[in-house]
């Protein structure tokens, strides 16, 4: 329902090298469920539509909270976690990009070098972090990064000396970017957080379990 995302769906249609697109829908009726099926059904690639909200996704998470490992706050990330999880469970891809759907400039460009440093056979990247200028007109973009992240990190740094992990976390171009990729492999050993700061978390996520020279960052536009 907003500008970005039929402008998204018709980018994607002429990429070829896509085994496999899921969408996570939140917060969803029926009736924006039968739309999202038809919206997404000109995708010419194999594609799922997890309806967080809908009866089958419902009794799935029921079984998990039985068993202590569902997510227990409701957003972004606990979507992103099932949607890990389908991916992991169908086993069709071996690169896995994440990016949102409200921008409003995308093309495939944007998702072919986002993707291109892990998915690339001789490359021995495991996880890559897009970054974009965040400059719409007049307007300067950004300003959670910007005016809480990036200050928070730097005094911290302040307080508690050089630390590789904070040096790691300040290396990136835009730390809260919500596009970043890696090998299909990582969700194995990665823990996705379920309730806020993915975008940090993920990263964490990748300094805990990866050589620094397996990481990089790409500017997509």
């Amino acid at each position: 329902e907003t500008p970005a995302l039929p402008a998204i769906v018709q980018e994607l249609k002429s990429v070829p090298y896509l085994s496999q697109i899921v969408i996570g829908l939140d917060r969803a009726t029926q009736d924006e469920y039968q739309h999202a099926l038809s919206f997404f059904a000109d995708l010419p690639q194999h594609h799922r539509v997890l309806w967080n909200d809908g009866p089958r996704l419902k009794a799935l998470d029921a079984r998990l909270q039985e068993a202590g490992l569902a997510p227990q706050e409701l957003g972004k990330g606990r979507n992103v976690w099932y949607c890990m999880g389908y991916i992991l469970a169908t086993s069709r891809v071996d690169a896995v990009a994440l990016h949102d759907c409200d921008i409003l400039t995308y093309d495939r460009s944007l998702l072919a070098r986002l993707i291109y440093p892990v998915a690339h056979p001789q490359f021995s990247f495991e996880f890559c972090k897009g970054y974009y200028a965040r400059v719409a007109g007049n307007k300067l973009n950004g300003r959670a990064c910007r005016l809480l992240v990036g200050p928070l990190i730097h005094a911290t740094k302040r307080v508690l000396g050089e630390n590789d992990f904070l040096k790691y976390l300040d290396s990136f171009r835009y730390l809260l970017a919500g596009e970043f990729a890696f090998r299909r492999d990582l969700l194995n050993d990665m823990r996705v957080p379920s309730d806020w700061g993915l975008e940090m978390g993920v990263a964490s996520e990748m300094y805990r379990n990866n050589s620094t020279n397996r990481i990089c960052q790409v500017e997509l536009t």
